[in-house]
């Protein structure tokens, strides 16, 4: 794992832990950073899973350490930072990926429900960015990817105000911060996966899946992995020239309307 399409970068990944099968984005990206031979930092509240993430990527001789961490705190998306310049000397790539799921159309949103939500999808992937990008400028640039959704481009099939909105907002400050700090040779790109399948959609019905699946021009689900793949890419120096893009990771599903797949969803 000492060469590969990040060979020699430094790459810190918040949401890190295994939640086990299918596989999270989280798990699948650091493995994928692993792979391609980045130096990894693990980022995650949950000690135990992300232990999986870390015993995984050593025993295939790749290079990962873990840092505890609540990244709704200030405090601690400092710390982990600093844990990053004392571990590895700078950072080249950061994938900031945590996300809770918060339901309700507006006239239904509980006030603290909300607040969680915008503290978890959207203030975290801030407070990330505070102390991120200045190591970043010091030691020369890099590469900031952070997790939306199609649902922050698009109303989804579920009623969830407060996630639509909070992806909405990391797509935004994604674009912002490309335009900010690309002096800093600092790109800053989102990914918006469309209907992956995951931990979070296991209980949904089979009609429900069976209508995903169809609802996109490749008739089929995704996967953490294909989401992963994407943020190897954005992270490599082959996409040195890519900022402030929000990519859609979906299966055409936001090329189409509703009549044009029609066909295949009736079938």
């Amino acid at each position: 794992m000492n060469s590969g399409r990040l060979a020699g970068k430094i790459a810190m990944v918040i949401g890190a832990g295994s939640r086990g099968e299918p596989a999270g984005t989280g798990y699948a990206t650091a493995m994928l950073f692993a792979k391609e031979g980045a130096r990894v930092l693990l980022v995650d509240n949950d000690c135990e899973r992300v232990q999986v993430t870390f015993d995984e990527i050593t025993s295939a001789n790749g290079e990962a350490s873990v840092f505890q961490a609540d990244v709704t705190s200030e405090a601690a998306c400092e710390g982990m930072i600093d844990a990053c310049r004392e571990r590895y000397g700078g950072l080249d790539i950061l994938f900031n990926n945590v996300a809770t799921y918060g339901l309700g159309m507006v006239t239904e949103v509980d006030a603290a429900d909300l607040d969680e939500t915008f503290n978890i999808n959207l203030k975290s992937m801030m407070l990330a960015c505070k102390y991120a990008i200045p190591l970043m400028s010091e030691t020369g640039g890099g590469s900031i990817i952070n997790v939306a959704s199609i649902d922050a481009l698009r109303a989804g099939f579920s009623r969830n105000v407060p996630y639509a909105v909070t992806k909405a907002g990391v797509a935004q400050l994604s674009r912002v911060l490309a335009v900010h700090h690309g002096r800093d040779n600092i790109r800053v790109n989102c990914l918006a996966p469309g209907h992956i399948h995951g931990a979070f959609v296991r209980n949904l019905d089979e009609r429900t899946q069976s209508l995903r699946r169809k609802a996109g021009p490749l008739g089929t689900e995704g996967n953490a992995w294909d989401v992963a793949w994407a943020a190897v890419f954005l992270g490599s120096d082959e996409a040195r020239w890519i900022s402030g893009v929000v990519l859609p990771i979906d299966a055409g599903l936001l090329a189409a309307t509703p009549l044009s797949v029609l066909d295949n969803i009736l079938s």
